[in-house]
């Protein structure tokens, strides 16, 4: 059987170029969600299955990567069905292993603990543009803390760093689980169907109103509900007065606290945000996981075309392993598009170390080379990138590659 050169469907090799930016992008991370307060943490890239079969991943628990048991414990012959050959999975996510995690290790950790997670997670997924089949997500969750105050520093933190990396006039879309659900009940929509309706809703901006209505329609709710539900979608603005709007409406299903406190978020983020972006209420989303029990966010940009990071409230989530459940609130970026889109952008890492190639002619004695190295030893350590090379034939083709590669001083050293 002929080996492979390609890397498997859905994955990628990564070359230097785009490793750089990586690098860059994740110490830029690390940086600034460390002024913010929060921990590095790292767990595990393989999980319990029924962690990850819980029914809180949504579909991507259709995707996931599962690992046969090992050795005495698996059992071809006698198998009778997937429980028998299957005890774990790569995670597909970093929010259940976090979850596991807190729940584990609580009693060591301050209260609120703010975590930050760096790491690959794979999905069966249908790989596309700025998706992959095993893809680095970036985290950061507040565990412990019930208020707004949560959400307002993990999207402060998030949009500081997309500042950082020279992203402008991007839109954070918000809105509440409670108020979506509030909408439909009000609306008269039977309460075992209101997945189906929320399924539908987030096509909205692909199908539209009459999209959205048509399928209702075919799921067979009623004209009533349907037509109740879409006008208010038509009265509801996206700033504060949506959300005023939205309280008012409705008063007999929704606690008042829920539109207050997102009024709260979207105030506060307005007032002292100090990067180029703009805050907006959605009533249209929706958020796929169904462990998101309050405040859900997504990051909107036009350059991509759609979302570049998301996240929200999910209160019962380490309840599922405690028996006690945690306010738990949490923002990922969408690290991968992020990277491609600095990449398709020809982002250059703003840096003040120069970049120097030393090429040293071929057979180059001992005696010679000695003084070169010690030379590039110093300037390596007053901050110097130094790159010593052999000298090729062609040296214009070796100069020009050193170059689009960072480098803009060359000194060569001869035999003479």
């Amino acid at each position: 059987m002929a080996l492979k050169k390609k890397p498997v469907t859905g994955m990628k090799d990564i070359l230097p170029k785009e490793m750089e930016i990586r690098n860059y992008v994740m110490n830029m991370i690390r940086e600034t969600y460390g002024k913010f307060g929060f921990s590095a943490i790292e767990t595990p890239c393989v999980e319990h299955i029924e962690n990850l079969s819980s029914k809180q991943g949504g579909e991507n628990e259709k995707l996931i990567f599962k690992i046969l048991k090992r050795g005495e414990k698996l059992k071809l012959d006698t198998a009778e069905c997937e429980a028998d050959l299957v005890d774990s999975g790569l995670r597909y996510d970093l929010t259940v292993p976090l979850s596991r995690y807190y729940s584990n290790n609580a009693g060591q950790l301050p209260t609120p603990f703010k975590a930050l997670q760096m790491g690959n997670v794979w999905r069966a997924d249908r790989p596309q543009r700025g998706r992959f089949r095993q893809f680095m997500q970036c985290d950061i969750d507040i565990l412990g803390e019930p208020t707004y105050l949560a959400e307002i520093e993990l999207v402060m933190a998030t949009t500081t760093l997309l500042g950082k990396l020279d992203f402008h006039n991007f839109t954070i879309r918000i809105n509440d689980r409670k108020i979506l659900k509030a909408m439909a009940q009000y609306s008269g929509f039977p309460e075992d169907s209101f997945d189906t309706v929320f399924i539908i809703l987030d096509k909205m901006d692909k199908i539209g109103l009459e999209g959205v209505a048509e399928e209702l329609e075919k799921e067979g709710f009623s004209k009533d509900s349907i037509d109740t539900y879409l006008g208010m979608f038509k009265e509801i603005t996206t700033d504060i007065e949506g959300v005023r709007y939205c309280k008012e409406k409705l008063s007999d299903v929704l606690d008042p606290k829920v539109a207050e406190d997102l009024e709260t978020i979207i105030t506060a983020v307005d007032s002292v945000k100090n990067a180029d972006f703009k805050i907006s209420f959605d009533p249209t989303l929706v958020r796929g996981m169904s462990y998101y029990t309050g405040p859900i966010f997504e990051i909107a940009m036009d350059e991509f075309g759609g979302s570049v990071g998301g996240g929200g409230r999910y209160d019962e989530m380490i309840g599922k392993f405690t028996g006690q459940n945690t306010s738990a609130c949490g923002f990922s970026i969408g690290f991968e598009r992020i990277v491609m889109l600095l990449l398709e952008r020809g982002y250059e890492i703003p840096t003040n170390a120069a970049k120097k190639a030393y090429l040293i002619e071929k057979n180059m004695p001992a005696d010679k080379l000695l003084p070169i190295l010690k030379q590039a030893e110093e300037e390596r350590k007053n901050g110097v990138q130094v790159n010593i090379s052999i000298m090729k034939k062609n040296k214009k083709f070796q100069k020009e590659q050193m170059t689009a590669e960072g480098y803009t001083e060359f000194v060569e050293f001869f035999n003479k």
